[in-house]
């Protein structure tokens, strides 16, 4: 009688204990399958940066896209969290396609130096990412150039050698940074990425555009300050703006029309930042100078046209373009998000926050102008190859010849007197 009072008590003990890890395992699926509805309709794919229609045929071949999607609290976060970490860290590399991969560059170093240029995050991810970016307008080689939609960056494929020699200087070129505060001709670079399809890997580098997001750049010069095969192409020439050089300018009687007080402010930029570039032994760059010009831009709006590099653009992916609306830093408008607050700008008129290389023409100038102007191509050292290069085009030249390819500090004083001289 006890054995079977005892075999009774064990099965419904047995019963008892199914029942609880029942109930236990119920609760368990529910709770996990609540959570993951909640986060993936609160973590859903928005937009592409990239797509096919904006590449030339080497990038389409390499499928590039970036995704984004909004976070908690409307802050935008990335799909490729664990790479990107600027965003949140939310545990999402699973979620990502086998054939795809994201990485980015030193992101706490770009982040301080985006920072120090006065750039919030949030700004930063809206110009990049909001609509999908238009083709530049110049190419050189196979690489990719593309510009925000918003007109703000510019998104430039570079090499595998140009990420390594970014890694070179970038702790050298934060430092500049901070000791100018920001208030440089270099250019600012903002986020490097490197961007992995089916094996295939592409590196981009995102800096400020030089040029305005409103203002139309009429004339454009790349100079350097030698003489020797610098004139621009004849299929150069024919193109709708041109990139000229230092024989255009100089034989264009062209000119920068500023007073005295902005071209000392221009010429110290310059020579801070020349000297940093001889201390890394860098060579080959240039100042880009873009010129607006009012009088012109006034008539096309008199006559109802439209400026010649703005292009209309059809919404495509069904994302139409964003208006520029919204507050400087604070806003989810991007960075040029906040000119729509202030009072409509007038033919001419920036703002220096924004178009932080642009400057006015001096009053009595012959032209009423905007100048853009920064240093460009500043990842090239003076090794082996320039070296050789530089024996070659003395003996082609001559060894009185004002070359390109010279020793960092000859180059640097050629080009500051140069440069020094383009001012009336």
């Amino acid at each position: 009688m006890f054995v079977h009072s005892c075999q009774y008590c064990f099965s419904h003990i047995y019963v008892c204990v199914y029942i609880y890890i029942y109930i236990y395992i119920y609760i368990y699926i529910y709770i996990y399958i609540y959570i993951y509805i909640y986060i993936y309709t609160q973590l859903a794919y928005v937009t592409k940066l990239v797509t096919y229609s904006h590449l030339s045929p080497m990038a389409k071949s390499k499928k590039l896209f970036w995704y984004v999607t909004p976070g908690r609290n409307g802050k935008r976060e990335s799909k490729h969290c664990k790479s990107l970490r600027i965003c949140s860290t939310f545990p999402c590399r699973e979620n990502l396609p086998g054939h795809f991969k994201f990485k980015e560059y030193c992101p706490q170093v770009f982040r301080n130096l985006r920072e120090r240029f006065g750039i919030e995050d949030l700004d930063y991810q809206v110009s990049l990412t909001r609509s999908p970016p238009v083709r530049g307008g110049d190419t050189q080689g196979e690489g990719i150039l593309l510009t925000s939609y918003d007109r703000t960056l510019v998104i430039k494929q570079i090499s595998s050698e140009d990420v390594a020699d970014m890694h070179g200087i970038l702790s050298e070129y934060h430092q500049h940074i901070v000791k100018c505060h920001g208030s440089t001709l270099l250019p600012q670079f903002l986020g490097m990425y490197r961007v992995g399809v089916e094996n295939e890997e592409t590196y981009l580098i995102v800096m400020r555009n030089m040029f305005s997001h409103r203002l139309v750049v009429h004339r454009k010069y790349d100079l350097k300050g030698s003489l020797v095969s610098r004139e621009a192409s004849d299929k150069e020439r024919v193109k709708e703006l041109p990139t000229y050089k230092d024989m255009d300018f100089r034989n264009n009687m062209q000119k920068v029309y500023v007073n005295e007080e902005q071209k000392e402010k221009v010429m110290e930029k310059l020579n801070r930042d020349v000297e940093f570039l001889v201390k890394l032994k860098i060579m080959d760059y240039s100042l880009l100078l873009g010129i607006h010009d009012v009088g012109r831009a006034e008539r096309e709006e008199e006559e109802g046209e439209e400026p010649s590099n703005e292009e209309e653009r059809e919404p495509e992916n069904g994302l139409a373009q964003a208006p520029n609306v919204g507050s400087y830093g604070t806003s989810p408008e991007g960075i040029a998000g906040y000119m729509a607050s202030c009072k409509p700008l007038e033919p001419g008129e920036f703002d220096p926050y924004v178009d932080v290389y642009a400057m006015r023409s001096a009053p009595g100038a012959p032209q009423r102008e905007v100048y853009f102007m920064g240093l460009i191509d500043v990842l090239t050292q003076y090794d082996t190859k320039k070296k050789a290069a530089h024996a070659a085009k003395t003996v082609k030249h001559g060894a009185g010849a004002e070359i390109s390819t010279v020793h960092p500090e000859q180059y640097a004083k050629r080009f500051r007197d140069f440069i020094a001289n383009i001012f009336a």
